[in-house]
């Protein structure tokens, strides 16, 4: 079988050759890089190792006509380990997709404005100055219809004072989470999913599991003001961002909802901090 194997890439031109294996390199490389800073880089280096086993018992079986039992080990093993890679690696391939669907050229409907990230901004500012915690879901492409169901239904337009008023100490809605689509916000008092225990450093609380597990299961963006704190934090991709200086968090939340001018922002806020350490 090994000489079959080796007759095999004899048969193949060089050229076509170097592209494939080039091909390989690439979505080898595609793969750990997508895994990288996640718990399923682990799993991918156990699941090295136990491919090497299985080479071990590949050359084993076929190199010889015994170990008949180990053959069929063998076959079932190679079956099953197919479908507890769909299993073990479930949370990762929905993230695939859903950073496949957030390609520009697959985005439809309205996109969120300058003054809807103004908003959400002064808002955010107000709150942190005060230490009011805050949680706030911004959807994108994937809508969160089911999730909202459990919350108070507002579908109110989107404005600093409201936020501020949700999230004000004592009000009945200010523990959860908010809702907002495109320049509304839908819902308030809504329960996020939590992250994994342990996904998350022992310092953050369960505004920030929620505002992860969130992200994670979604392509929405997520803020988080601390209530002991005043720190504010961003969730996407099921990332963390912590923390996000005030005076920048206008720019690093158009960045990360990809809004028109979110790099000349960005620059903007990068020489204005320049021009400032320089100042005698």
């Amino acid at each position: 079988m090994l000489d079959f194997s080796f007759s095999a890439f004899q048969s193949y031109a060089w050229w076509e050759l170097l592209i494939e294996l080039g091909i390989i390199w690439l979505l080898v490389f595609l793969v750990f890089r997508f895994l990288r800073g996640t718990r399923g880089l682990g799993v991918v280096k156990g699941l090295f190792i136990g491919s090497l086993f299985l080479l071990l018992l590949y050359v084993i079986n076929f190199s010889t006509e015994s170990f008949g039992r180990l053959q069929v080990i063998f076959n079932w093993g190679v079956q099953i380990a197919a479908v507890l890679l769909i299993v073990i690696f479930q949370p990762e391939l929905r993230q695939a997709a859903i950073r496949i669907g957030q390609a520009r050229f697959l985005r439809f409907g309205r996109e969120q404005g300058k003054d809807f990230a103004e908003s959400i901004s002064e808002a955010v500012d107000f709150l942190s100055k005060n230490q009011f915690g805050a949680l706030i879901a911004i959807e994108r492409s994937i809508r969160l219809g089911g999730l909202v169901e459990g919350g108070q239904m507002l579908d109110a337009k989107l404005s600093a004072r409201l936020l501020q008023s949700i999230f004000w100490p004592n009000s009945p809605l200010h523990d959860l989470g908010v809702v907002i689509r495109e320049d509304r916000i839908l819902a308030a008092g809504v329960q996020f999913p939590l992250a994994e225990e342990g996904s998350l450093p022992s310092r953050y609380g369960s505004r920030h599991r929620a505002a992860v597990g969130l992200a994670a299961e979604s392509d929405c963006v997520v803020v988080i003001v601390s209530e002991e704190t005043g720190i504010t934090s961003i969730a996407v991709d099921g990332r963390l961002e912590s923390p996000v200086p005030r005076e920048q968090f206008a720019s690093v939340l158009r960045q990360a909802l990809q809004l028109p001018g979110a790099q000349a922002a960005e620059e903007q806020a990068a020489e204005a901090s320049k021009q400032v350490t320089t100042e005698p």
